[in-house]
Formats: C-alpha cells, structure tokens, sequence
C-alpha cells in the first residue's frame, strides 16, 4: 500500500502519526506554504499552461494557479488536432472574478505574440497552421497566429483549384512566404509545402522518360487547343490533334477533368521541362483497319464533318476522310461555292474516285451518283429546240443560262434583242429570272451550249426594211444625246442614230433629249441593223430647191437690165449679186 503512495519531499509522516504536525506549523504557516508552491500568475501577461481537459465547446487549461482557466473551444478553431497535455499560452484576464474563476484568453495571447511568431516563421521557414476563415478576390483569408493572412489561389494547390469553398472551414498547414510591416500584410503559401517534394518526385519521373513510353497520368486542365496531364507531379501537354485520330472540335469531346488516362510519351526538350503527350497512338491508325476492298467507283456513306469554299471533307470511318471539291458536287461548269450543295453535319453517300492508301488521301465525288446530262445532250436539246432556263450570271458579253442542273450556255448580248441596242445583260434580264431560249450551237467536248433569245421571234429587220427606205421620213423621238450624235426612237420599236450636224433644227438650235422632230432614213444597214437618221435634212432640201425654182427669175432682169443700161450699174448692185451667188453656193454646199 505504501509503495502507492507518492511521498512529499519535506513531509514528516512520524509526526503525523504522533499528531504534532499541527503543533509544529500554524494556520497561516501552512497556507504560505500552499502559496508559494503555486506558480506566479501576473494579470495582463502571457503565460504558458496545459491543456487538463476539453469538449466541444471549452478548453480548461491548468497554468499553476489557485483555480483552472476554461477557454472557448472556438480560440483553438485552427488546431483541431487540440488534446490533453498539450501546452498552449493563454493571456490572462482576471486571477479571479466575482465566481471565483481564473479568466484566461487564448485568442489574446496568440494576438500578442503574433507578429513576432510569424516573422519567426518565416525568417526560420517554419511551417505554421491556418484555419481558413473564407474566400476573397484572388484567393483566401487564414488565420495564423491570430492575423488574418491571404493566401492566394495560385498558392493553394500546385494544380488549379476550380472550388474555393471546399477550402473554407479547414484547418492546413502553410508556409509564411511574405510580410509587409508597414501595411500589416501577411502571405501565405500551402502550395509551397508540397511543392519540395513533388519536385523530388518529378526528378524521379522525368529521369526515366522515354519516347515511346506509356504512362498512367489525370487530367489536370482542358484548354481549346489540348489537355495538360498530371503524370504524378510532372505536367505534360496533348494536343488537340492527338487526341482522336478523328477530327475534335474540343477537347471536352474526348476527355473530362480528372479523368485518369493512358498517354504515350512522344517528344520532350533536353530539358525534359516540355512534355509533349498522345492518346490516339495507343490505338491503330483507321487507314491501317480500312475495308482492303475497298476501291475506285465504290460508294461508301460518309458524314460531311468540315466545309471549305472549295468543298467538303467527308469522314467515311474514325479518322478516315474523303474530300469531296465542289467541281464534283455537280455536272455544271460554273463552278460555285460548296456550301451551296452541303453543309457541316449532312449524311451522304459519294463515290470513290481516287484512293491512296500510302498517302492516306481519298477523293470522293457526288455527282457520279446520277447521269452525265451531256451523255445524250444533241437527243435532249437539239439545235432550234425551245427551253425555260433560269439566269446564273452575267458578263459584258453575255447572259449564262442553265436549263437543268449541269446544263447550261451562253446567249450572247447580240442575241437578246432584235431591236434594243443593250450595252450590258442587266439592262435586260436579273439573275434568278426564267427567261426563254433556242438552242442555237452544241458543242459537246467543251460542254457547251450557244443559246439565243430573240430567236423566238420572226426577225422584224424583214419588216423595217420596207418601212424604213432611204429618203423616207419619219417622226421620231430623242431618247439619248452624247458626243457623237444622238439616239432616236422610231415608230415599231426600233431606234436610229443621228449625227450632231444632222440634230440642227430649221431655227440653228440643236435638238435635245425627247423633243418628237420629223427624221429622213441617209442610211438603212439590215445586217448590222443600223438606220442613220438626219432632221436637218427634212428642210434643207426643201429650202435648197426654193432657192433652185428663184434662181433664174431673178438672173433674167438683171441681165436685161445690163444691157439696157451699163451705164447705170452702181457698186451696190454688184454687192448684192455677190451676195446672192454666196447664198447659193453655200445652200449647195450644204446640200
């Protein structure tokens, strides 16, 4: 029984037994004793204590006094790892209140001493704890030490973090990495812990990279253009084209975050430092599993996966893709856009036209699928056949007409009208509008087809031939005035030209635009369908013959009266025949 008992060093048990403990120390005596065997407790100072016991909501802390000091658990939120024994410091309050109680405060002393620890810290590289209190722009206030802290999001993880939340409430380890005295500004790094040792860990790995090698990584990013995968601490890249050997779109097509992968190792710098990675090397090239009979004028179905001016790649298998130019969309010779036949997502089916397996191309053709429409074209549109055709386009020359799809010609712009004089198509015909036509040439090597318009009607030249006869007047309208003459629009349709001395009227003005005047026909041309008109002429001829019938009246009296009396002549009458004789050599002139 005595061996459990523990002795107090200086404590008479005789004299216990004997009862003269009593006798030998007073009351006052034993209690200054008591005192002095507890430690110094001073009121508004920092002292160390043990933790002697806690729940969930209070921390009693033995620091050598009369009483015990209860804590809120809530001031040790950043240590969760809190237990019986461990010593803490407390900033003491109140030796006792109206209770009795010893009123300490962690929260207190840790605020006290907090910057001297946390330059400690980092001067020494302590690694220090942090409850992460919650987020902020940029990242993440912890408390250490009692100060609010920042960490930044970049220094939270050595990988991206896509929730902050998850953070917010934990308890972590962190690393001071810098503090601005002057601002009370404290930063913190968890990311830096972990870093010392994946950089062992990533020596270790890329010592031992090889090009070839297949190794098990985690998708850590996804960009628009490849993946960055996590090979355990060492970061490589696969680009969007080696993910599939089919065509991607994203790289969200083919992987999703976190997802653990197989990559193969395909080139990396001297410095290992870039890692460049693959996915679709780890299964066979699609060309290699090609159907082997697969050849030339087969059909094979396919999905039209990416659209180019001049055409359409279609993918017949994964990774197998046929291009389809738009030359071969359809039997017609204007070539167009190929949008205009497919667009990204058509299913269709092609004929194979050209097939390299070596090369790994293919050329595919859609318009073999139905008959060459040229392959009986003089049965079909036999030269002076009649048609419907729609406007495709035009040009200085002329209008392109297709009568169906891959059959198409030329009406040439002197083939549009009989009469009107047309300087460009437009002024006739708009593309897209039905027009009729003749076939008028076949030209079947070159494909193409000579059409006309005004051929469907009889030629009205025949007709203004006998109307429009030299000499013969007629009245016509200015329609048109430029430097060479004028346009005259005629009775039927037609129009003539006249040159400007032929436009001066009978007062000396010049005629202009829409004045209606009497026209005489100088010149009738059916073949060039040309009809020269002249309005000067319709009273100058008539003036010249007036002056004709008046000339030898007046010529008789004169000369009978120069030979009645020479004597009288005076120089007024040898002026005034002057005169006259001008006058009719310039009407003759004129004429």
């Amino acid at each position: 029984m005595s061996n459990e008992i523990q002795g107090v060093e200086g404590f008479d048990w005789d004299a216990l037994e004997n009862g003269g403990v009593a006798a030998e120390l007073s009351q006052e005596e034993l209690t200054k004793k008591y005192d002095n065997s507890l430690s110094a407790i001073v009121e508004k100072d920092v002292t160390k204590g043990v933790v002697i016991s806690l729940n969930k909501r209070e921390v009693v802390v033995n620091v050598g006094a009369k009483s015990d000091g209860i804590v809120s658990r809530g001031e040790f939120r950043y240590n969760p790892d809190l237990k019986v024994g461990d010593e803490v410091e407390v900033y003491v309050e109140n030796q006792e209140d109206k209770k009795g109680q010893l009123i300490l405060s962690h929260k207190k002393a840790r605020a006290m001493r907090s910057w001297d620890s946390v330059n400690a810290a980092l001067e020494n590289d302590e690694i220090v704890k942090g409850y992460i209190k919650c987020r902020t722009k940029g990242g993440m206030i912890v408390d250490v030490f009692g100060i609010e802290a920042f960490l930044p999001g970049s220094q939270i993880d050595v990988k991206p973090i896509r929730d902050y939340d998850i953070f917010v409430g934990k308890t972590m380890e962190f690393k001071v990495v810098k503090i601005n005295s002057e601002f009370r500004n404290v930063v913190v790094s968890h990311k830096a812990l972990i870093e010392a040792e994946l950089e062992q860990q990533k020596k270790e790995i890329i010592s031992k990279l090889e090009k070839g090698q297949v190794l098990e990584g985690t998708v850590k990013n996804i960009t628009s253009y490849g993946v960055f995968i996590d090979l355990g601490g060492v970061d490589g890249l696969i680009h969007i084209t080696d993910l599939s050997w089919g065509r991607v779109s994203h790289p969200e097509e083919i992987v999703q975050l976190d997802q653990k992968i197989n990559v193969v190792i395909l080139d990396f710098d001297d410095e290992k430092k870039r890692i460049a990675l693959g996915l679709k090397q780890l299964t066979a090239h699609p060309w290699e599993a090609l159907d082997a009979n697969l050849k030339v004028g087969d059909k094979v179905k396919g999905k039209v996966v990416v659209m180019a001016d001049y055409g359409a790649f279609v993918e017949i298998a994964p990774g197998v893709e046929g291009l389809i130019h738009v030359s071969e969309m359809s039997w017609s010779q204007h070539l167009r856009s190929a949008q205009d036949f497919l667009k990204v997502g058509d299913e269709i089916e092609a004929q194979i036209l050209t097939l390299d397996r070596e090369e790994r191309k293919m050329s595919l053709g859609i318009k073999q699928l139905h008959p060459d429409p040229w392959a009986n074209i003089e049965e079909k549109y036999a030269v002076g056949s009649k048609h419907t055709a729609t406007v495709r386009n035009f040009t200085s020359f002329g209008v392109f007409a297709e009568i169906e799809e891959g059959i198409d010609g030329l009406i040439h712009i002197s083939d549009l009208s009989w009469t009107k004089k047309i300087k460009h198509p437009a002024e006739f015909t708009q593309v897209g509008e039905k027009i009729d036509v003749v076939v008028l040439e076949i030209d079947k090597e070159n494909r193409r087809l000579s059409l006309g318009h005004k051929q469907l009607e009889e030629n009205p030249w025949d007709v203004f031939e006998t109307i429009f006869t030299v000499d013969s007047v007629h009245e016509g309208t200015i329609i048109e005035v430029f430097d060479k003459g004028a346009t005259i629009a005629l009775p039927y349709g037609v129009e003539g030209f006249a040159t400007p001395r032929h436009l001066t009227k009978e007062d000396g003005s010049v005629a202009k635009v829409d004045e209606k005047l009497q026209f005489k026909v100088l010149e009738f041309n059916k073949g060039a369908k040309r009809i020269i008109l002249s309005h000067s002429r319709t009273f100058e001829e008539a003036k010249a013959e007036e002056k004709k019938a008046a000339k030898p009246a007046a010529k008789k009296p004169a000369a009978k009266k120069v030979e009645k009396n020479v004597e009288v002549t005076t120089l007024g009458d040898i002026t005034g025949l002057a005169a006259l004789k001008d006058q009719l050599e310039a009407a003759e002139k004129k004429d």
